[in-house]
């Protein structure tokens, strides 16, 4: 298990595709009822979906494209706390494992961290926020795991731990890990310009009893990694074009995270 698993609700705001009134009411049938959503808000004339819930935006933007709409994801937080911070990382490496996850300081105690990661094996994975957001070496020189009070390695209910230290994500059989996890000693002011890493096998949590296990939980090569980088809470993304290459939101939304599908080299808007 990665870390604590949330009960905590967050707010997603989703620009999706919508024309009728037709829609609103297609979106607003798959959404209800559904457990972990608490709430939904749709305003045609915006093209906004906001949902109250504990799943993930991966989820929730799953349910609302089910409908054949394509929708977007531009923000998430507290709609009491809006000015807590958020950031993401959109990780790759020299394989096939890429994925985006984002963090949200829900309160100033709690910091909700969910993604979506592809081409895992199927099993455990180590998950942790590195000290540098240095990939001039690709994985190898984002340094150790964050640990500013000097503590030994454990997992992510530990008292004892690196802060860094976010424990296992499990990637099912089709080689994608989804997962939102609560924390109370990850700050998202603290972590923007460092590295979240993904790592090639199960942490031990520091209980392995191997002579890594108590300085990285013994979790094997780093596989993909992205800098963490701030990005847009709710209602604080109002653009419709990505300034990264000129692209719509909507040719955004259809184009990869990186590589040769995009028209330029720039990394995309954190903001999307």
């Amino acid at each position: 298990m990665a870390g604590q698993q949330s009960t905590l609700p967050n707010l997603l705001e989703f620009a999706v595709q919508m024309s009728c009134e037709s829609c609103v009411q297609k979106i607003n049938s798959v959404l209800q009822g559904v457990s972990g959503i608490r709430s939904v808000k749709i305003n045609l004339e915006s093209e906004q979906v906001l949902v109250e819930t504990t799943l993930t935006s991966q989820e929730v933007q799953d349910l609302i494209e089910s409908t054949g709409r394509r929708a977007v994801l531009k923000g998430m937080g507290s709609d009491t706390l809006r000015n807590l911070e958020a950031a993401v990382a959109m990780l790759s490496g020299p394989g096939p494992v890429q994925g985006v996850v984002r963090f949200v300081q829900l309160t100033e105690e709690k910091c909700i961290v969910e993604g979506t990661i592809d081409g895992l094996n199927p099993g455990l994975h180590g998950l942790h926020v590195h000290e540098f957001g240095d990939l001039t070496d690709s994985c190898t020189s984002c340094g150790g795991h964050l640990n500013p009070y000097g503590k030994q390695h454990g997992g992510p209910r530990d008292a004892d731990r690196h802060v860094g230290d976010l424990g296992n994500i499990l990637a099912a059989e089709d080689c994608r890990a989804i997962f939102r996890l609560e924390d109370e000693q990850l700050k998202v002011w603290d972590i923007i310009g460092r590295s979240l890493v993904v790592d090639a096998e199960e942490d031990d949590l520091g209980r392995g009893g191997q002579p890594l296990s108590k300085l990285t939980g013994n979790s094997g090569e780093r596989l993909a990694c992205g800098i963490i980088a701030r990005s847009a809470g709710l209602f604080q993304n109002p653009k419709q074009i990505c300034a990264c290459d000129g692209v719509t939101l909507w040719e955004e939304r259809d184009k990869p995270i990186a590589g040769p599908g995009r028209k330029s080299t720039s990394k995309p808007s954190a903001n999307l």
